[in-house]
């Protein structure tokens, strides 16, 4: 028997998204050929980019009908991080194994566009967390952390979104040690980022080495790079949801990230 309360708070959801009073945010970067990836240093393989193949376009191959064909790396664009994908996360699941309802959660935002425009190595702390907390109360249980640095505002052009230079990629991240509380010790089950990774450009030097990568996939939680419109969001009061494609043994995946946000 279907519970009347569960199904009021659904219909009032319903009814919010049609009356306008609660918006659905799109944070997704556009994916194409053109789609900015990540660039591992030597000797490390790297990802191909994103292409798509026509098939048919209303012509002799298909007269009626327009499709496609696409081929890519799991982590382009906008992806999904399961933990599979990191040494520390090989025994934990991949995209089609994890609980659906982890993929949905409470959103906070920490904004720290303004530090990462000054400083583009910038570095999330705990001691930033603790500000935060101070102000917006304490991170929620199940919640995703959003990590808005004004890095989306480069998304479409390969270099300034990398920022590279003779010593590597700079761009904003977390510190070492931020990195193992959010894993070991936060509520949150995953982390959004507006970069091209949710690691720091710099982070290859780091010990150990992509501590974000590191920690979060060994506490099997998750990540989402190359957010969009987090300028849009609350500190607190949106629910995030990423959906990443069912691929048998995938360590990542494409996803059409979104939030919903109250209004009034």
């Amino acid at each position: 028997m279907s519970d009347p309360f569960s199904s009021r708070t659904l219909g009032a959801l319903i009814e919010s998204l049609a009356g306008g009073s609660v918006e659905v945010v799109d944070l997704t970067q556009p994916l194409s050929e053109t789609t900015p990836i990540i660039m591992l240093p030597p000797p490390f393989a790297n990802t191909p980019g994103w292409k798509q193949h026509e098939i048919s376009h209303y012509d002799d191959a298909g007269p009626a009908w327009y499709w496609s064909w696409f081929e890519g790396g799991e982590h382009v664009g906008t992806h999904f991080d399961a933990p599979i994908h990191w040494i520390t996360g090989k025994d934990r699941d991949d995209v089609s194994t994890l609980p659906l309802k982890q993929v949905i959660g409470p959103a906070v935002v920490i904004d720290k566009s303004a530090e990462c425009a000054e400083n583009p190595d910038y570095l999330l702390t705990i001691d930033d967390f603790r500000v935060w907390e101070s102000e917006h109360g304490r991170l929620p249980e199940g919640g995703w952390l959003l990590y808005r640095t004004g890095w989306d505002a480069r998304a479409q052009d390969q270099q300034a979104f990398l920022n590279a230079d003779e010593t590597g990629p700079h761009t904003p991240g977390i510190a070492i040690d931020c990195a193992r509380w959010l894993a070991e010790e936060s509520p949150i089950v995953g982390i959004g980022a507006e970069t091209v990774g949710t690691d720091a450009g710099q982070a290859c030097a780091f010990e150990p080495a992509f501590p974000l990568h590191t920690f979060i996939p060994g506490a099997n939680k998750y990540g989402v790079p190359q957010l969009a419109n987090l300028s849009k969001l609350p500190p607190t009061g949106a629910v995030f949801m990423a959906f990443p494609l069912k691929i048998e043994g995938g360590s990542g995946s494409p996803v059409r990230a979104v939030a919903l946000v109250p209004h009034g």
